[in-house]
């Protein structure tokens, strides 16, 4: 029965969408794909569909006007604070809903209609479900939810046609408005002015019947308005309050100063002291913020499908649709301010690595709403950069913060990350690609010229009336011509989202113009370090040799440390980052006019810096009395392995830590055994080794003489190196090497072939070595010392 469906429905919207707390999962839709799961996926989509059973079920209820409460706890922070302040939002989403427990509970509720309550759980369980899919390795964009939203939003923000009407359940034909809530709540409300584009249209219509689209267009309304409330209203206290209308701030002021005269245990008290409290630590995840694209890129697509409006005023104001009225307002009206300040939030809080890419993905695709239009531009042969419509002139004037101040905000990001990286040189080429777009670039320097112009002054009162993202360009057209300037919309929009007090920072001003040059200096050592690990590891590859793995090689005698961190990114991936990084310039010269003598002098400099690439000079330091102390460049060039100081083993080599090539055991004994020797023939290897003719030449050579070893470079902090001596010595550690051991063990395999036995190969290898040594000999005393 009815009665029977209306009592399980709650528990049935938890079992699907998740318990609020985030305890119980669910069918967790975030994580639920086809090509891991194909029958729960099939069977999810068709039971969730706009037309399948639990829709059916939610009309079902809706015709009985039954409701359901929704703790106002689980509203994102800046809503719950509001609500438990006594003061609604201005959304007309929460209006005549906000009840308190009527047997005297604890918290407050919101009772929702079952479309309402069906469509709160689903967008919230994007917030409650963000933990379970993190760990889940799923694409976002083919999970269950991620298909279902698409779908919800072409169902009921259709871009032809109208809104498919629910099922014939309601012989009356409308569905009924929730019950006001208990009329004993006080409540401040800055919202009420801001009535629903239905009632506004169907104040103008002559009968209810004569436009059936004016029944239904609350689901298109109410599904939008819950989506932005879920899922962009994030972030600071402080900034929820910067937003308020000035007449409310005196409200709410008076409010609390007549609660502080009263009795301490007052319901206002404790949500005072909640809204103080209030501390909303929010990060929005990779997931969350790929499907606040989708929505983006649907609205501008919904937005773009508005029919072209008629030439006479009248004509409009008696023939338009609901929905096209909602196509006109929607993006200024509901999304544009919560969006803004999603992403501030965003540019400001997100971790400084690739993930940044979905963020900025959502922020270009806003930016763009001419990807989204119907007509397409004509697709031209040489690939050229189409040129932005006049036409998107003033979309761009009344969102000029989020092309200009968003901009900005990108540049302190890339002057902090490092553009060696592929995916951040990828990032920024996308934003210069998308900002050098043919006639972008002036359209925004008309807008902050629109905004700069001194000569308009703004009331008060008409401010505060465009401060609230709530009319579209149709009603600026009823206004007088002086208030309808396109300056004055853009200061509307500009101090609508900033506050009154905003100082402007240009986006062509001196300011943000030097951070691009920062960042074209940063683009510039990007590239050399670049070319320089480029050179490094073709360098390194070419040295590594098969037979290179049978020898000797210095730096495995004396520890230095040769590679760096960034050999792993690859060839392919660095001539990558050259192509991003060299368009990235080039497309930030054309937006802001660089200079191209003073680019060329800029990478002059740079190349100066590198002084062939680095190759065998010290990071930049700087002479002091203690000795060198490195310099911010010196360290840029450490970190990003231009420059590095050769890391040797300067002490005794004997006493040197074993190495994993080496043998412990055998390191051990042969020390001990070169001690016992070098103790008892030391006297007669020094006799040895002072002689100047042939026999003297040849010991020198084989016994260690530290006099004649090659000088390296010390640390910056040490001026003068102390040297030790030693005196000459035996060495047998090198045959403790797992190299040589198995060098030797192949060439007694080999001579096995040929019936020699191991005391004739022992004695063909020292006849061998003798030759060699005598030969070498002649050299040794331009050599470095052998260890051996």
């Amino acid at each position: 029965s009815l009665k029977e469906l209306h009592g399980i429905f709650p528990w049935l919207v938890e079992s699907i969408f998740g318990s609020l707390d985030g305890i119980i999962i669910g069918w967790n839709l975030l994580c639920l794909q086809g090509r891991t799961n194909p029958t729960e996926y099939s069977v999810a989509l068709d039971f969730l569909d706009p037309s399948g059973p639990m829709m059916r079920l939610v009309y079902k209820l809706q015709a009985e006007e039954y409701r359901y409460d929704f703790p106002v706890s689980y509203l994102p922070g800046p809503v719950k604070a509001s609500i438990q302040e006594q003061v609604l939002p201005e959304c007309s989403l929460y209006h005549n809903k906000v009840q308190f427990p009527s047997s005297g509970g604890l918290g407050l509720n919101l009772a929702l209609n079952p479309f309402e309550y069906y469509m709160f759980y689903f967008a919230i369980s994007l917030i409650t479900q963000k933990n379970t899919s993190a760990t889940h390795h799923v694409s976002p964009s083919n999970s269950a939810y991620f298909i279902l939203v698409d779908t919800y939003l072409k169902c009921f923000l259709p871009t032809e046609g109208s809104v498919l009407p629910p099922p014939p359940l309601n012989p009356g034909g409308a569905i009924p408005s929730p019950t006001p809530r208990s009329p004993a709540v006080p409540f401040t409300s800055y919202g009420m002015h801001h009535t629903s584009l239905l009632k506004r249209h169907i104040a103008h219509q002559p009968s209810l019947n004569a436009d059936p689209a004016s029944q239904e267009i609350w689901r298109s309304e109410t599904l939008l308005q819950i989506f932005v409330e879920m899922w962009l209203h994030h972030y600071s206290l402080e900034m929820y309050q910067k937003m308020q209308s000035p007449h409310v701030k005196l409200e709410v002021l008076h409010y609390r100063l007549s609660i502080s005269s009263k009795h301490h245990g007052s319901p206002a008290q404790s949500s005072y002291q909640a809204l103080h409290a209030y501390q909303e630590s929010f990060k929005p995840t990779e997931e969350h913020v790929l499907v606040v694209r989708l929505l983006v890129k649907h609205l501008h697509a919904f937005s773009n499908s508005l029919k072209p409006e008629p030439l006479s005023p009248s004509a409009h104001s008696h023939t338009a649709s609901p929905l096209e009225e909602f196509k006109r307002v929607v993006i200024p009206r509901f999304v544009r301010q919560k969006l803004y300040i999603f992403l501030q939030h965003c540019f400001g809080h997100w971790p400084l690595d690739a993930s940044f890419r979905a963020v900025l993905e959502m922020w270009l695709s806003y930016l763009q709403p001419w990807r989204y239009a119907p007509e397409k531009p004509p697709q031209s042969t040489e690939h050229l950069p189409h040129s932005v419509s006049e036409k998107w002139a003033t979309f761009i004037q009344e969102n000029l913060l989020m092309y200009t101040k968003l901009f900005a905000g990108f540049l302190n990001r890339a002057l902090r990350t490092d553009l060696v990286s592929p995916k951040n040189a990828f990032m920024v080429f996308r934003v210069a690609k998308v900002f050098a777009q043919p006639n972008l670039a002036e359209m925004i320097l008309k807008g902050e010229q629109l905004f700069l112009q001194p000569e308009l002054v703004i009331p008060h009162r008409q401010h505060r009336l465009f401060m609230t993202p709530t009319f579209g360009g149709a009603f600026f057209s009823s206004w007088p011509p002086t208030t309808a300037d396109a300056s004055f919309k853009v200061k509307s929009h500009v101090y609508g989202l900033e506050g009154q007090d905003f100082q402007y920072k240009q986006m062509f001003g001196t300011e943000v113009r030097n951070l691009v040059l920062k960042l074209a200096q940063l683009i510039c050592q990007a590239q050399q370090t670049a070319k320089s690990i480029s050179d490094h590891s073709a360098e390194t590859m070419a040295s590594q040799s098969f037979f290179s793995w049978f020898r000797f090689t210095p730096s495995e005698m004396n520890g230095s440390y040769t590679g760096n961190d960034l050999d792993e990114i690859g060839q392919d991936s660095i001539k990558k980052t050259d192509e991003y990084l060299e368009k990235a310039l080039e497309y930030l010269c054309q937006i802001f006019k660089l200079n191209g003598a003073q680019l060329t002098q800029m990478m002059k400099n740079c190349e100066t810096a590198q002084d062939k690439n680095g190759k065998n000079q010290l990071p930049d330091c700087i002479e002091s009395e203690d000795g060198l102390i490195l310099t911010p460049l010196g360290r840029y060039q450490i970190i990003n392995g231009l420059r590095r100081f050769e890391v040797q083993y300067q002490g005794d080599t004997e006493l040197q830590p074993i190495r994993s090539y080496e043998n412990a055991t055998l390191v051990r004994l042969l020390f001990r055994l070169s001690s016992v020797l070098n103790a008892k023939f030391a006297d007669q290897m020094d006799v040895l080794c002072s002689r100047e003719d042939f026999v003297g030449r040849l010991c020198r050579y084989h016994l260690t003489k530290p006099h004649l070893i090659k000088k390296v470079r010390c640390s910056p902090m040490v001026k003068v190196r102390t040297s030790q001596n030693w005196g000459p010595r035996i060495s047998l550690r090198f045959l403790a090497s797992y190299r040589t051991l198995i060098f030797l063990l192949m060439i007694y395999f080999i001579a096995s072939w040929f019936n020699i036995g191991p005391v004739g190969c022992t004695f063909i290898i020292l006849i061998g070595y003798f030759l060699y040594a005598t030969i070498m000999t002649f050299f040794s005393e331009r050599w470095k010392p052998h260890e051996h």
